[in-house]
């Protein structure tokens, strides 16, 4: 239907919202971080710049890989930790087992359907609640399709896109407003995938690639948006990782082929992810805003 001739005056005459930027000075939330003391040793200049400072909330902390760069984020120093995910008996175990080893921590669990944007600000403000303050946000949790484009169904299109992307924002979404509130800014990382930059192989499966595509470019949206309240929106696209999404009988030959066109001639451990989440989340990564981290033992290469 063509514009009414309102609607069309409407849209001449609109006028256009402006990002703004941050002034970058000791006033602003993108200050220069202050330099390590003096008084401090070398070890200990070391621990402190890959400190994790606060409290994070981690979804899909249940999985293998949000598992995994969660107990990171702890070991390098994080007070406070709540994992969102769906499954709430699988969680609560991952919950008890990190509470055993790190005490002194606060830990928690809620059930969140990240794609239900209610939900995800009820969750986000309870975290909040509970510990007191959100200064880190991992996004891990995500759901894979393999179709042929051709035989895809509407839902199934729909299904991937509103949990790996729509899911995403609205969980960064309810956090970064949490962050502006407290004044202090924070770190939020997508988890991303190879498959956002190159089309996988033998296995189709667009709808996912399309996703995770998506969120680089929400990524870059988002700190471009959001950095002058102090808040890092960075990204890390994992290649093809030891989980039980790539278990199975049923997946063996594409196990071959991926580890055949891989330099490394391998898949990735979760524990290989964990560098790159303490980099984005800790002191030394203050400079990080927009940067997608690949980490996949070189598969994009080809």
């Amino acid at each position: 239907m063509a514009p009414t001739s309102a609607e069309r005056d409407a849209l001449t005459s609109r006028v256009l919202p402006q990002m703004v930027f941050s002034k970058g000075d000791e006033t602003s939330k993108t200050a220069p971080p202050r330099p390590l003391p003096s008084s401090v040793n070398a070890e200990g200049r070391a621990k402190l710049r890959f400190e994790v400072q606060g409290n994070a909330i981690v979804t899909g902390g249940a999985g293998s890989l949000g598992f995994a760069a969660a107990r990171a984020l702890l070991e390098h120093g994080l007070t406070g930790l709540v994992l969102f995910d769906v499954n709430p008996a699988q969680a609560q175990t991952k919950v008890e087992e990190l509470e055993k080893e790190f005490p002194g921590a606060k830990i928690a669990f809620k059930q969140v359907d990240i794609t239900d944007d209610v939900a995800v600000a009820k969750g986000v403000e309870e975290a909040a609640s509970l510990l007191g303050s959100i200064d880190v946000l991992l996004c891990f949790a995500g759901v894979v399709g393999c179709h042929h484009a051709i035989d895809m169904t509407a839902a199934q299109w729909r299904k991937i896109l509103d949990i790996n992307t729509t899911g995403s924002f609205l969980v960064s979404q309810a956090v970064a407003k949490q962050m502006i509130a407290q004044g202090t800014g924070g770190s939020i990382v997508f988890t991303a995938s190879i498959s956002g930059h190159r089309v996988n192989y033998p296995q189709p499966q667009v709808a996912y690639n399309v996703s995770k595509a998506a969120l680089i470019t929400l990524k870059n949206g988002l700190a471009a948006e959001w950095a002058r309240y102090g808040i890092r929106v960075n990204s890390i696209s994992p290649g093809y990782a030891d989980t039980i999404l790539n278990e199975g009988d049923g997946v063996a030959e594409c196990r071959r082929i991926w580890a055949e066109r891989n330099p490394t001639g391998r898949m990735g451990a979760p524990s290989e992810l964990t560098g790159a989440v303490i980099l984005l989340s800790s002191s030394a990564g203050t400079y990080m805003n927009g940067a997608d981290l690949v980490v996949d033992g070189g598969q994009i290469l080809f």
